[in-house]
């Protein structure tokens, strides 16, 4: 368990080797272990791995050392699983690309990362009409009162609406962030988030100290798609990363809902896509309730869950004792009670002002790059992409996924791709 856990960090520190190469060399090689040891002209047999990233794969391998690089990470972040630790979310396992290295704050639910307690993601626009605000809170509301936890960004508008209603109907929510766990964005949001640690989970792919980037938020979409059994988009215009989580979550199996809007509503545009796409209507709290609990019950796994317990990092076997070395250890909370004015130096770190906007092609693994070059501000046809870069369809397709939820691309229609 250890060592595997030990070459996943690893890897993950190798620039150009992202979630879905991962899981082809864990695939390919049987272990992150066995990949870690093959000579570079074997890495080749991977898809998307060329001689140059080969070659810069095996330069970057003999500069670390995998069990000094997890005592270190696991001293710069001491909560967090690998696809190697069985409190790994169980439905994060059936993505193509899942999250090599998941961080959380809060108080963690076992039998919850085993599917057995079903979550819900809503998700919606930033600036929600009253409508959508009202909506928003009768169906978190409905959703907790039959026992369900609730999966959203953090972010301003539906987000947070449904994580306040979560927690006012004393339910429990988990929070997937763009940044590190320690940062909160946007930071009206600080006081949220030290509530969520109490009464749910933060998670993020990002370690600790990680700022807002453009390309971390439609990354965590995926993450939110993946941890449930149903998304529910609410109100989102058209090109809203709410409409890219949806379409994830389709591609996981998984359900999608849309709440019913007005025509003249253009915060409500993109609902109206998802809905000429097959997305199912949510006529009210009751009818959605029915429709829900005819999901297919997971087979639970008590083997995994024992395992679980025994390999939790012993600060979080309970959750009181896991906020009292949160607020001593990492400062993450006041001493004082939720719900008194927060002290700001015992909160999660403000960012500075404004999002990042790095450089798109720092970073990229080749494939993405050369697709990446080959995607202007008009829409290109997917068709024209292979052409100039050469690859497969498959290897464009995937490139393609990845950059969108980079966003750093966007599907226009008709297989056609352009630049944001």
């Amino acid at each position: 368990m250890e060592d595997d856990r030990a070459y996943w960090v690893a890897w993950s520190h190798i620039a150009g080797v992202g979630a879905i190469l991962l899981r082809r060399l864990h695939l390919h090689f049987g272990s992150l272990a066995a990949a870690w040891f093959a000579p570079a002209e074997n890495l080749q047999a991977i898809e998307g791995v060329g001689w140059q990233t080969a070659e810069s794969i095996g330069a970057a391998r003999s500069a670390l050392d995998p069990h000094n690089l997890l005592q270190q990470h696991e001293q710069e972040n001491p909560c967090f699983w690998t696809p190697a630790d069985a409190g790994y979310p169980r439905l994060l396992l059936e993505m193509a690309d899942p999250p090599p290295i998941l961080y959380y704050r809060g108080t963690v639910d076992l039998i919850e990362n085993q599917g057995q307690t079903p979550c819900i993601a809503i998700v919606g626009t930033r600036s929600p009409s009253e409508y959508g605000k009202r909506w928003t809170r009768r169906i978190t509301t409905a959703l907790i009162e039959a026992g369900y936890t609730i999966v959203s960004g953090l972010a301003d508008g539906i987000d947070t609406i449904a994580h306040h209603a979560c927690l006012e109907a004393g339910g429990r929510t988990i929070a997937v962030m763009g940044t590190g766990v320690d940062v909160v964005y946007p930071w009206r949001n600080k006081e949220l988030a030290c509530r969520v640690i109490e009464h749910g989970l933060l998670l993020s792919e990002y370690p600790a100290g990680t700022q807002p980037d453009r390309v971390h938020f439609p990354r965590r979409n995926r993450i939110i798609a993946g941890l449930c059994r149903a998304t529910l988009v609410l109100e989102a215009p058209q090109k809203s990363g709410a409409l890219i989580t949806a379409r994830l979550a389709n591609e996981y199996g998984r359900d999608v809902y849309v709440l019913p809007n007005s025509l003249d509503n253009s915060r409500a545009r993109g609902c109206l896509e998802l809905l000429n796409q097959g997305a199912a209507l949510i006529l009210g709290e009751t009818e959605l309730l029915e429709n829900l609990a005819s999901l297919p019950q997971l087979v639970s796994s008590c083997a995994a869950v024992d395992r679980a317990a025994v390999h939790q990092n012993p600060k979080n076997q309970d959750s009181r004792n896991q906020i009292s070395n949160l607020t001593s250890q990492l400062s993450l909370l006041s001493n004082s009670s939720i719900d008194s004015p927060l002290d700001e130096s015992a909160l999660p770190r403000r960012p500075p002002d404004g999002v990042n906007h790095s450089e798109p092609l720092k970073g990229l693994a080749t494939d993405l790059q050369q697709v990446f070059s080959a995607v202007s501000a008009e829409p290109v046809l997917v068709d024209r992409i292979v052409q100039e870069t050469g690859l497969l369809p498959g290897q464009v397709l995937s490139a393609l996924t990845q950059l969108e939820l980079m966003g750093l691309v966007t599907l226009s229609g008709g297989a056609r791709y352009s630049r944001l």
